[in-house]
């Protein structure tokens, strides 16, 4: 089966093609990364311009690169939440035309979901069940994955991602946008036991988790060194904030996998391309004797291979969408409208 697929949730613009779930023929992914640093983080209204200027160029090109015609296409893929509410308006709108002028299903995708899928992609041995923390910039979430569409969140953050927490931390150490890899090249010349921030513990939830606190941390600590003309460690205090983000997103999923006697760990999403997160993981995993599977660094951004990989699964379960399909900012992974 052969699936277009359409990611723009955010600032990527992305169309893939893939085949049978697993196989991918073609990733075409236009970030607008440069565009929106100029203002330290993303700006809805001109995401959703940007998307229609390329999205059509786009999934032609995906269509070349594969070696198809659009006559081999089975059904078209897309994310229809959560997200930006516009970014998600410009791909769902877009995967209706073609389905419609194609004549063939349209499939509607988590992008959570699909962060996840995005391990089935590199490695084919993967199946559920297993645990997986999914880190981004908008969702830190510990999920049950007890099937490729049968999955619920078993832990979560109560206020700031993971993501998020980065990219403000990094603002505040005058650090560009996006703030994930500045923060961790900064932190490969620091002590990691420079500062001792807080981790955020929610009381009766053990699974669950809190940045605001860490994130406070950061912003005050840097702000009163300024105030004072006291110099500031800024590699130490990088090389802390990424050893605390861990030391809550690790010690939670590995807990959530014991709990719930699986020996596999997946790892997904923007932030599990940081180092220090990996490298945690990995020392963790080996310790219990369980297996980590966390995606290349390509398929840890937003991308649409991964929706078109997760759409593959959904469209088994008989999730197919009428031309009424609308997008929806928030929704959780476990509570999906087909």
């Amino acid at each position: 089966m052969i699936i277009l697929a359409v990611e723009s949730s955010c600032d990527e613009t992305a169309v893939a093609v893939v085949k049978d779930g697993r196989t991918v023929l073609s990733d075409e992914v236009l970030s607008q990364a440069d565009m929106h640093a100029i203002y330290g983080g993303v700006v809805p209204e001109i995401a959703s311009r940007s998307h229609i200027t390329v999205i059509s160029r786009l999934a032609q090109s995906a269509v070349d690169k594969a070696g198809i015609t659009k006559k081999d296409i089975d059904a078209v893929a897309v994310t229809y939440a959560p997200g930006l509410i516009g970014a998600l308006l410009v791909g769902v709108n877009f995967a209706k035309a073609v389905a419609m002028a194609l004549k063939v299903p349209l499939i509607p995708v988590h992008h959570v979901r699909g962060h996840i899928a995005a391990n089935y992609l590199a490695f084919p041995e993967l199946e559920p069940p297993f645990v997986c923390l999914a880190i981004s910039g908008g969702n830190t979430i510990i999920v049950d994955v007890r099937g490729y569409t049968d999955m619920s969140i078993i832990g979560t953050t109560h206020d700031d991602a993971a993501g998020e927490c980065f990219d403000k931390a990094a603002r505040v150490l005058g650090l560009p946008y996006p703030g994930g890899k500045p923060m961790q090249e900064l932190a490969e010349n620091g002590d990691d036991n420079a500062y001792n921030l807080p981790q955020g513990k929610i009381h009766d939830h053990p699974y669950d988790m809190s940045f605001s606190g860490l994130k406070t941390a950061v912003v005050n600590l840097v702000h009163n060194a300024e105030q004072k003309g006291e110099k500031l460690d800024r590699a130490g205090l990088a090389a802390s904030f990424q050893k605390t983000v861990s030391q809550v997103l690790v010690p939670r999923t590995m807990a959530a996998a014991r709990d719930l006697g699986y020996d596999k760990i997946v790892v997904a999403g923007g932030v599990a391309a940081n180092k220090r997160i990996r490298a945690d993981f990995e020392k963790a995993c080996r310790d219990e004797g369980k297996q980590l599977f966390v995606p290349p660094l390509k398929l840890c951004g937003d991308n649409a291979a991964m929706i078109g990989s997760q759409a593959y699964y959904e469209f088994k379960r008989g999730a197919v969408a009428g031309t009424d399909l609308n997008a929806y900012a928030t929704m959780e992974i476990d509570k999906l409208i087909l």
